[in-house]
């Protein structure tokens, strides 16, 4: 393959993977033409099996999230990076969150760090696909998902010192019913005891603003 037919089917992709050129071909040369092309920086290697165009050959940025989902299928960005890119919390977070069906990982690329959490089968739900530029979409929890997933993941996630830490602000984009809903349908004490904190909490007023 020359690499202006490899522009001519990726130049539009944000990235793409090693099967993807592959059908009908040799996929041993592939790769190796592949790992050249990374060697001459015209490619960047994400992860195996999983690239993007260098620029200047690219016509779009991949965009973080974008990428999360390519790296794990079986994945949606949740916890902290879901809650910041609804504004809910304030802190910048430098590392993609998502939770994955499969094998927690820490993946370090040329793009960012992503770390991808374990959750039960059971929890995998309350999750949407967004478009987050012209052609570029990904599976992000909705803001009740995100929060509740962060909650399950962290030990002592359903105390109010760690609800408070949280800083949750824009409460208002918070479906309470919704929210309610997610609990009772996870059957999780642990959400039961983290929603009745948040009540708390907004009662006091201190933490979350009404």
């Amino acid at each position: 393959m020359r690499f202006v037919d490899l522009l001519n089917k990726v130049s539009d992709l944000p990235f793409f993977t090693t099967r993807f050129l592959a059908a009908g071909r040799n996929l041993a040369q592939i790769r190796l033409q592949l790992s050249r092309w990374v060697k001459n920086e015209r490619l960047i290697k994400l992860h195996k099996g999983l690239y993007t165009l260098a620029e200047p050959y690219r016509k779009i940025k991949p965009e973080p999230f974008c990428i999360a989902n390519g790296l794990k299928l079986a994945s949606y960005v949740s916890l902290q990076s879901a809650l910041a890119w609804y504004g809910l919390i304030p802190e910048f977070v430098p590392v993609v969150t998502s939770v994955t069906t499969g094998r927690p990982q820490l993946i370090e690329t040329p793009m960012g760090r992503f770390d991808f959490r374990h959750i039960n089968k059971n929890f995998f739900w309350g999750y949407q696909q967004v478009e987050l530029t012209a052609g570029q979409t990904a599976f992000i929890a909705r803001p009740e998902k995100a929060f509740l997933d962060l909650v399950y993941l962290t030990p002592g996630g359903d105390s109010e010192e760690f609800i408070e830490e949280l800083r949750i602000q824009n409460i208002e984009q918070i479906d309470k019913a919704a929210l309610w809903e997610f609990a009772e349908k996870a059957q999780n004490p642990k959400f039961k005891r983290a929603l009745q904190n948040i009540v708390r909490i907004i009662n006091r007023g201190e933490g979350v603003e009404l």
